[in-house]
């Protein structure tokens, strides 16, 4: 996974945590340790008791789907390298999923969270630049903490971003992220880098060191205080009103999906059910015999 598929430390670790936990259920209905389960315990029977297992503990049906997911990934390479003759457990059904709307921002919210980071201090100009940059490109949080400098072009206005699987994309800057970031590299950034060594990251600690993604997700937090807004605010709540104001303003799906760099379009899709919603509350308001 790391080498032929640049699967992130992330994926690796849930990968290697829900293999673990399912051959821990079969070492345990067997009476046996987890290091002597062998293919031959895995099979169509045990991965739906295994389900079954799961639903009891009331895990919901997207961590389920996940689980599974590693669990398929795996019994593939099994049958790849000639472990397995056969797929056993090919025909398990994955757990229907209920299918959520994200939540997005109205222009209105953002405009109040962009408006509050305190620009007369180094890191509210830094706060700027990542909201604008968030909110402007739709980029992961993982994307944004893993910028550089030299990713930034000023020149051409675009960000290369180095996203899910070790894919690169170039997504537009806009106006609003290009000011902030010129703004924060000009008259913030400085004072963050002279507190520890050198480093190529684009967003900075207050140790000069690059941001984390926990770090980006309290300064949204801190702001989305600020301003009050009644919802839960994460870094990915940003991308959705990037991929939601993109649609309804016009803006065609497959232009959204390289956006967001997202491989398949049936993922950028449900961003049209905002969208369908949207029209759907427009004529409820205005339609005389509604």
């Amino acid at each position: 996974m790391r080498v032929e598929k640049s699967a992130s430390n992330f994926t690796l670790s849930s990968y290697k945590t829900d293999l673990s936990q399912f051959f821990a259920f079969l070492s345990q209905k067997k009476g046996i340790n987890p290091e002597e389960v062998g293919v031959e315990l895995i099979s169509h029977n045990s991965v739906r008791k295994y389900l079954a297992q799961m639903q009891e503990k009331g895990l919901s049906r997207a961590t389920m789907a996940r689980k599974l997911a590693a669990l398929r990934s795996f019994i593939k390479f099994l049958c790849r390298e000639n472990i397995l003759a056969d797929n056993p457990i090919a025909a398990v059904s994955t757990p229907k999923q209920e299918r959520k709307l994200p939540r997005f921002l109205y222009t209105r919210e953002i405009d109040l969270l962009m408006n509050a980071p305190d620009l007369s201090m180094a890191a509210g100009k830094r706060d700027r630049a990542i909201l604008e940059t968030l909110y402007a490109s739709g980029l992961r949080v993982s994307e944004l903490t893993n910028l550089d400098k030299p990713d930034i072009d000023f020149g051409e206005d675009y960000i290369k971003v180095l996203g899910k699987g070790g894919k690169e994309r170039i997504v537009p800057l806009g106006s609003k992220a290009r000011e902030a970031l010129l703004l924060y590299l000009q008259q913030g950034r400085v004072y963050l880098e002279a507190k520890g060594q050198a480093s190529p990251a684009l967003f900075l600690n207050k140790n000069g060191q690059r941001l984390s993604t926990r770090s980006i997700r309290n300064i949204i937090n801190k702001y989305v205080e600020t301003i009050a807004i009644n919802q839960k605010v994460s870094p990915h709540t940003l991308r959705h009103s990037f991929a939601t104001h993109l649609l309804n303003n016009g803006a065609d799906l497959r232009s959204v999906q390289e956006l967001l760099g997202h491989v398949k379009l049936s993922t950028t899709q449900i961003y049209t059910h905002l969208s369908r919603e949207k029209i759907k509350d427009i004529h409820q308001q205005t339609h005389p015999r509604r």
